[in-house]
């Protein structure tokens, strides 16, 4: 799975005077109510002054086009401001952006050395996405043991993507010894934050015994989860498991099924 997210700052990036702490807020309050006008008048001069966040908060605004005309090349402007002085947000920013090629040229190496810069300041986002590099090979040479790495920073944060892309590697052996049960941990932790792609792959888990009892009762409620949430191989696995179960034990695991969904993935039968 690969994520594409520009990520805006939360917390202060540079000492404020209190005037300047209470523009910023005043900013932030406008953008978070949808007051663009009212933040781009406040956070452009904080941004001009050298405000870390205020430049990230202003890439950011002309990246989406929010409160200005959208322009890519000025929202890559203020991400390099930010990030060369040592802003781990507008650091992955600007790797987003050489990675997909938006507002500058295409270019993996250079998305990877900012992604590493941020990664390296602890933000789960470029932990987990300088890890898909090493796992793809894309700006730095495949290295599976070194996105193992990356992933398992990032996972440990709570993202749910490098938890499914790690429990992946445990599941295939690469990059670490192969581990059924660390890998159905893992995709059982993201599955529970809402990930159709971990709610499928812990239902094959189940449907295959791999790292669990083999339980085709709860394999079907997982795939009927992920499908539930567009997971169309899930609907597919549904279907499949569906064929060795009664229609008691199908309506059940549906019931079940509900039931973890509306209880935000925290009564889901275990």
């Amino acid at each position: 799975m690969k994520r594409i997210t520009f990520i805006l700052a939360s917390v202060l990036s540079l000492v404020l005077t209190p005037l300047s702490a209470q523009e910023f807020q005043k900013g932030l309050d406008a953008y978070n109510t949808g007051d663009y006008a009212t933040a781009l008048q406040e956070f452009r001069p904080l941004a001009d002054g050298g405000s870390l966040d205020a430049q990230t908060y202003l890439g950011y605004m002309y990246d989406t086009g929010r409160g200005v005309v959208q322009d890519s090349a000025e929202a890559v402007r203020w991400y390099r401001l930010a990030a060369n002085k040592g802003d781990e947000v507008a650091q992955y920013n600007l790797g987003q952006a050489y990675r997909i090629g938006k507002g500058l040229q295409q270019d993996y190496t250079q998305a990877a050395i900012w992604y590493r810069l941020s990664a390296e300041q602890g933000y789960a986002n470029a932990q987990y996405s300088l890890g898909v590099m090493y796992d793809f090979g894309e700006g730095v040479v495949k290295d599976e043991s070194e996105a193992v790495g990356w992933y398992r920073l990032a996972a440990d944060q709570g993202d749910a993507d490098a938890q499914y892309n790690l429990g992946n590697l445990y599941k295939d052996g690469k990059g670490v010894a192969q581990d059924y049960v660390l890998a159905t941990a893992l995709y059982r932790l993201a599955a529970g934050q809402g990930s159709s792609t971990a709610q499928t792959n812990l239902g094959a888990m189940y449907v295959n015994g791999l790292g669990v009892l083999q339980d085709n009762f709860r394999a079907y409620m997982w795939f009927y989860i992920g499908a539930t949430n567009g997971n169309e191989l899930g609907g597919t696995n549904r279907d499949i498991v569906a064929e060795s179960m009664n229609q008691q034990a199908i309506e059940q695991a549906q019931t079940m099924a509900r039931d973890c969904i509306r209880s935000n993935y925290k009564n889901c039968g275990y």
